[in-house]
């Protein structure tokens, strides 16, 4: 892999959406990795944002947690003003599109408007400011779900048209074209990077893979959509948060990352993967009706981030999966802690 290149200057890093489970995992990451970077936490800790997830670094001299909405324009001036970030990573969205499909206006004001808070205040402070833009980045992380869905062939490459079917996917989508006016327009460095399915360590139980530990676990049923052929590309967060890095030191000026793992598979392999590798019956496995525009498959083509940047994942689908079960096993409590009753009746 690429190495990465960074100065003894301890610079600040803004943070958004740090409490959830991708951006917890980059924080400990960064942490861990980077001595030289303070961070800065922004979350509004909705449900599913949770501090215990960054429980071992909350007395971390490097690490600062604040409590706030992204759509917040004076508290997101204010950490401009106190922290002089270098760099900022926005994790921060509603990300379930079931939920999108209920409340789209939730998903308009956060992952739209937030964003463009977000980015208004880059300009305002680096821009205007007359900062060098080399010394500074956005980073929006966004998803291969705003390419729509694939047929039985091919690949999602950064060229491929935007077409999301769902609400949330369309609000991701419209936050990365405001990313990408920002630099057109104004000169902003930004980058986009879009991946596939994550799992691993400290993702909310309403998603694929903790939900099915965690109801097979107490010999509840599983709800599939459909026939449960819906295909998805699986990459472990770890390895996105290693993509996420690089891109941020060595990302071009402009450029989106596809990240991916060449990891398909079905959601009904999936569920069976764990009830064997937990030793539940797949009697637990429910049929029900298919989700509204649940589209049929997504594949990643990272080439690009693997020829440009030396980037490529470590973690294969079959271990990861066994990284991530065990984890569960591990921290039932983190588990109990955050699921309650309305989960398990997810769906996928």
């Amino acid at each position: 892999m690429t190495s990465v290149e960074v100065t003894d200057k301890q610079d600040t890093i803004l943070i958004t959406g740090g409490a959830g489970f991708i951006g917890s995992n980059f924080v400990l990451y960064m942490l861990d990795k980077y001595p030289n970077y303070k961070i800065v936490n922004l979350d509004a800790l909705t449900y599913a944002g949770n501090l215990n997830n960054l429980s071992t670094v909350e007395n971390n001299s490097n690490y600062t947690f604040v409590h706030g909405d992204i759509c917040d324009r004076s508290l997101i001036q204010s950490l401009f003003d106190k922290y002089s970030p270098k760099y900022v990573i926005n994790f921060a969205a509603e990300s379930h599109v079931d939920r999108s499909i209920s409340n789209p206006q939730l998903f308009l004001e956060t992952n739209i408007s937030g964003t463009q808070v977000l980015l208004d205040a880059c300009k305002k402070n680096w821009i205007d400011a007359g900062i060098s833009q080399s010394e500074v980045k956005f980073l929006q992380v966004s998803t291969d779900e705003v390419y729509g869905s694939l047929g039985e062939e091919g690949y999602f490459t950064e060229s491929t048209p935007l077409a999301p079917n769902s609400p949330y996917s369309a609000s991701k989508a419209s936050a990365d074209m405001f990313v990408r006016a920002y630099n057109e327009t104004y000169g902003l460095n930004v980058n986009i990077t879009r991946c596939s399915n994550n799992y691993g360590p400290f993702q909310f139980p309403e998603k694929l893979i903790p939900l099915i530990i965690s109801n097979a676990l107490a010999d509840k049923d599983l709800p599939v959509y459909g026939d449960g052929l819906n295909i998805r590309d699986w990459l472990y967060v770890g390895d996105h948060c290693s993509a996420i890095d690089v891109v941020l030191h060595n990302g071009k000026s402009g450029e989106v990352y596809n990240v991916g793992g060449f990891n398909e598979k079905t959601n009904i392999d999936i569920v069976k993967i764990i009830l064997k590798e937990l030793g539940k019956p797949e009697s637990l496995i429910k049929y029900v009706t298919d989700r509204l525009g649940h589209d049929k498959r997504y594949a990643i083509d990272p080439t690009k981030i693997k020829d440009e940047l030396g980037w490529e994942p470590t973690v294969m689908f079959d271990e990861g999966i066994k990284l991530s079960i065990q984890w569960y096993l591990t921290n039932k409590e983190w588990l109990e802690n955050v699921h309650s009753g309305e989960y398990s009746n997810n769906k996928f």
